[in-house]
């Protein structure tokens, strides 16, 4: 299953997530929900690269899995605007699949 986590800073606004595990949904090369996630995710990094002027902290494992984003604050709107996107697609993904491939932790 992956998991996504929102991080928050201590007033409550998101400032980065954490992406962790494999969906299982079909065999490796053939995962539509992996592909999706993937897909949205590195777009949504490197959207937030090419196009904000917000800063962040990147470490990446792909064999396990693993993405994890942090935002260096201050968060600006553009940034903020393309990381709520990718939230909203990941979502969706979850709502039409189901949580046992996808899980996003809000």
């Amino acid at each position: 299953m992956i998991q996504i986590h929102i991080k928050k800073s201590e007033h409550g606004n998101i400032i980065g997530f954490h992406v962790s595990g494999h969906a299982g949904f079909s065999p490796h090369g053939t995962d539509v929900v992996c592909a999706g996630v993937s897909a949205l995710v590195i777009n949504c990094i490197n959207s937030v690269e090419q196009f904000t002027d917000t800063r962040f902290d990147l470490s990446q494992n792909e064999s396990a899995g693993v993405i994890d984003f942090t935002c260096k604050t201050p968060v600006d709107d553009k940034a903020m605007l393309l990381i709520r996107s990718m939230l909203f697609g990941i979502k969706e993904i979850e709502n039409t699949y189901g949580n046992e491939y996808v899980t996003l932790h809000e």
